[in-house]
Formats: C-alpha cells, sequence, structure tokens
C-alpha cells in the first residue's frame, strides 16, 4: 500500500506532527499566521483518513477521485500562492501525475477484482 504510505507521511507525519515546517509555511502563505496551525492540522489530519480509506478498500474509484480533486486543488495553490516555498513546483507535478497514475490503476485493479 504504497500510496496510503504516502498520504500517512505527508498528513500524519509532516502535518500534523509537523515534521516539515515549509507545509504550514505554506498554508499561511494562503491563509495567513492565525489560521495556519490549526489549518495544516485539518489538512493533515484529512490526509490521514484518506491514507485509511485507501486501506479500507471502499468505493476505491470514488477513492481515486477524490484523492485527484485533492491533488490537483492542493497543487494549484501551492503554484499560485506559495510557489516560492515550493522546493522544485515542476518536479512536484510530475511526481503527482505518476502518484495519480498509481492510485487510479489500484482502484480500477480493485474494482475490476470485485466485479
Amino acid at each position: 500500500m504504497v500510496t496510503a504510505s504516502i498520504w500517512l507521511v505527508f498528513g500524519l507525519g509532516f502535518k500534523v506532527l509537523g515534521l516539515v515546517p515549509r507545509h504550514r509555511l505554506i498554508v499561511t502563505a494562503l491563509l495567513g499566521e492565525a489560521a495556519a496551525g490549526p489549518v495544516t492540522v485539518i489538512i493533515g489530519a484529512g490526509e490521514t483518513a484518506v491514507a485509511v480509506w485507501i486501506l479500507s478498500g471502499w468505493y476505491p474509484r470514488l477513492c481515486a477521485a477524490a484523492q485527484t480533486v485533492a491533488i490537483v486543488t492542493m497543487n494549484t495553490l501551492e503554484i499560485m500562492f506559495a510557489k516560492d516555498l515550493l522546493l522544485a513546483p515542476v518536479l512536484m507535478v510530475c511526481a503527482n501525475s505518476i502518484f495519480l497514475v498509481a492510485i487510479w490503476y489500484r482502484a480500477l485493479k480493485i474494482a475490476r477484482v470485485r466485479s
């Protein structure tokens, strides 16, 4: 479950536990300092919930669609409002595109097996 692991690391590790403070800085750039702490934790909790959803196997195509919306939305907002805080924006988009291929491959494979 590589995809679930990635959501868990980024959500629980980087955002909820604050192991990578840059994530909070990105949220600060979007929403301001006052909201950054709580919103970063909420985003991290949501990402952690996605990991649990993936592991549950429930509604895999809906899960993949939700992940697609989340990733595209986060990447768009980050590039529009916090590009200077990103380590490599182009590489991020490329990596997330590959990640989405893996997400959809797994979702469609699970759906086929259950049919």
